[in-house]
């Protein structure tokens, strides 16, 4: 069965550095309540199935899903988790609706990361077991030595990445959900702290709490929900290598590949011409120059310049994270996906206050897994 599919609500939890006052219940409960009455439904009545992602290393808990039901409102409804990012979630959604056996979807991911008490020892368990991990190293040095070949091939530079930070965290200071906003220059980023060469502390986000959730439905149905149905054209999802020893480290070849599934679907052709905006991936500063040649919004070496010359910019030519991204934003683990997709609705829609992005029909919204993870998913979604 052929049904399109649209996004008809979207709500989030306060997103701050730390949230000692607040249960990651509370937070999933403030979003779905707020998305629920974005898209006027009932989740008890109206919606048919339920997609948690979460992930229970980040938890803490085994089976995390047994949490899930309460807050969403889904007891005695269906419920899938995803261990992976939001984004896969949005996806899952997306093709349960168009098995025609469901017409409304809901989809939640959460961050609870100030909980974690040793964040990079739960990030080593992503690690070979028998190669990679009794080395016992940080996993930002899969970050920086990346960085490094990146640049390196690409032609890119530090300069450019330090001008990335500069950018996002200026946007942030308009978007009311972003934690790190604020004024630098990129010799602040240039000279910053050196976590792994080349890599600097402000090239890397920094972690944040905050939950978010999604409601899809089918044609038919969302025309009735809403007069702003946000159309989704296209998914496309890969996981490359997990093997360090075996990856192309100048490249995301997974974003790369994830774009092609999502394009084709979407009839998108020519990205840097079809494409108003995007959301993409920026855990890291050099991650959204090489993001953005994997999604052929510009061609191989020429992200950096770009970013130099203003096309990036809120108001340039070809926007990229006008919400701030995750450098701006912060990192939400499992939610990463579901902030991209909820930036890029309410710009669709219009309700994106002073930080509107003029003109906005179609956006691509990306999502990297995170390190040492060759894994990602690109979403595309149009007002019609």
């Amino acid at each position: 069965m052929t049904r399109r599919v649209a996004i008809v609500g979207v709500g989030y939890s306060d997103f701050r550095p730390a949230t000692p006052d607040v249960a990651f219940h509370e937070m999933m409960f403030e979003a779905a309540v707020k998305a629920y009455e974005d898209a006027g439904v009932n989740p008890r009545k109206d919606i048919d199935s339920f997609i948690a992602c979460s992930e229970d290393y980040w938890e803490g808990f085994s089976i995390f899903d047994e949490f899930v039901p309460d807050q969403l409102g889904a007891v005695l409804k269906p419920v899938c988790t995803i261990s992976a990012d939001g984004m896969y979630g949005v996806i899952n959604a997306y093709l349960q609706i168009r098995t025609g056996a469901f017409d409304i979807v809901a989809v939640e991911a959460h961050s609870k990361a100030s909980d974690i008490v040793n964040m990079w020892h739960v990030m080593a368990f992503a690690f070979d077991p028998i190669i990679n991990r009794p080395l016992k190293m940080h996993p930002y040095v899969i970050a920086g030595l990346e960085m490094m070949k990146f640049l390196k091939d690409s032609g890119n530079t530090e300069e450019h990445c330090a001008m990335v930070v500069a950018k996002n965290k200026k946007n942030a200071m308009k978007t009311p959900y972003a934690s790190y906003g604020s004024i630098i220059s990129p010799e602040d980023v240039l000279t910053s702290e050196t976590l792994f060469h080349p890599l600097k502390k402000l090239d890397a986000s920094e972690f944040v709490d905050g939950a978010v959730v999604i409601v899809l439905a089918a044609e038919e149905v969302a025309r009735k929900l809403t007069d702003t149905p946000i159309w989704i054209k296209g998914v496309g999802w890969c996981t490359d290598t997990p093997w360090l020893e075996f990856r192309d480290w100048s490249r995301a070849v997974y974003a790369e590949m994830a774009a092609e599934m999502a394009y084709k679907m979407a009839r998108i052709h020519e990205p840097a011409k079809q494409i108003d905006f995007a959301e993409i991936d920026d855990k890291f500063s050099y991650k959204e120059l090489q993001h953005m040649e994997a999604l052929r919004l510009c061609r191989k070496g020429e992200a950096g310049l770009l970013v130099e010359e203003g096309v990036t910019e809120r108001d340039g030519d070809l926007p990229v994270n006008p919400s701030g991204g995750f450098l701006g934003v912060g990192n939400p683990l499992e939610a990463g996906g579901l902030v991209k997709i909820l930036e890029a609705v309410l710009q669709l829609r219009g309700e994106a206050g002073k930080r509107q992005v003029p003109k906005a029909e179609v956006a691509v919204t990306q999502i990297w897994r995170g390190v040492p993870t060759t894994s990602g998913a690109v979403v595309v979604l149009g007002r019609e």
